[in-house]
């Protein structure tokens, strides 16, 4: 059984012009300013113990963005922006991206840095379901660490060679997914990997986990099938 799993805010939604809707109220043209220093300071509130809800994660990182640029937010406006969720939209590509995969007879499952119930309101924006949803909330811990993808693992029973992981973001994705040895398509949607010092082969054949990048959710069903190809090519040879 073939299966592809996403990250979804800023690979599947688009999370930057939608949180920048959610945000803009609050910061007018200080927006930009606020969402970088939020960057900053979003895994920093991840990796405080106890365990922080997505909820609590959102609300603490955007007071403590809007001081470190000298914007008072108060709790509850804070808390106000994950009950307009939903309204952040999905890309324009990723249904026909989506009704290729399944066309392929692959699985699809998102490993997300969210709650249940966020992901739960987002999820409706989506023609279809997807076949597993692995939350923050489910395993209390926050990507980059690799509990989603072992959780995961564990869930679906999925060999190495039968999983592609697609994702925007090289951080919180496509570095610890290489870790662990998986393939992988780099979704790279704001063309960092232009600017970057980052060696990215467009198909590393020697490497355990190979990856593939690309601009466009167009370009995704077909690096996909090249890694799933790949896949089954590398576990030929291993049964030799």
């Amino acid at each position: 059984m073939r299966w592809v799993t996403f990250d979804c805010f800023g690979t599947l939604v688009d999370w930057q012009s939608g949180f920048s809707a959610l945000l803009s109220p609050l910061a007018g043209p200080r927006t930009r300013d606020l969402i970088r220093a939020y960057h900053d300071v979003e895994p920093a509130v991840e990796a405080e113990t106890p365990h922080r809800s997505y909820k609590d994660v959102l609300a603490t990182s955007v007071q403590r963005a809007g001081r470190q640029i000298g914007i008072e937010i108060t709790p509850a406006q804070a808390s106000a922006l994950s009950a307009s969720w939903e309204m952040l939209p999905v890309f324009p590509d990723v249904e026909p991206m989506l009704a290729g995969l399944r066309a392929m007879d692959c699985r699809l499952a998102v490993l997300t840095n969210c709650d249940e119930d966020l992901f739960e309101r987002t999820e409706r924006a989506f023609r279809m379901r997807f076949d597993l949803v692995v939350t923050a909330e489910r395993v209390r811990d926050y990507k980059p660490a690799t509990t989603h993808f072992r959780f995961f693992s564990r869930s679906s029973g999925v060999r190495v060679a039968d999983w592609v992981h697609v994702a925007a973001s090289w951080y919180h994705d496509i570095a610890p997914g290489g870790g662990l040895g998986l393939n992988r398509v780099w979704l790279d949607r704001e063309g960092v990997g232009e600017n970057s010092s980052v060696a990215v082969p467009f198909l590393d054949r020697g490497a355990p986990g190979s990856l593939i990048r690309v601009r466009s959710g167009g370009e995704v069903c077909a690096a996909v099938a090249a890694l799933h190809n790949r896949g089954e090519r590398t576990a030929d040879v291993s049964h030799q």
